[in-house]
């Protein structure tokens, strides 16, 4: 594929659900997910793999209407480094 090719993707069917992605590896990510699929998951869970430890990343569903949501990057459970 060169730089003046394009993809082209459909526009999604009115029972497809649009999908945002906020915070994290996957910000601003938009996804369409087909209604064959079934409802979006309510959470989603992206593994990065690379040279060092996986990484992971967790996402939670809000629900925006009965096509559109966002999946927003759940924080991280503070760590008590104080052990005791």
């Amino acid at each position: 594929m060169t730089t003046t090719d394009a993809v082209v993707v459909p526009p999604p069917a009115e029972d497809d659900a649009v999908l945002l992605f906020v915070g994290g590896p996957l910000d601003g990510r938009v996804e369409i997910r087909e209604a064959r699929h079934g409802e979006p998951l309510p959470t989603i869970t992206h593994v990065h793999l690379h040279e060092g430890p996986k990484v992971v990343h967790r996402y939670d569903l809000q629900a925006l209407s009965g096509s559109a949501g966002v999946y927003h990057l759940r924080a991280r459970p503070q760590r008590d480094d104080q052990g005791g």
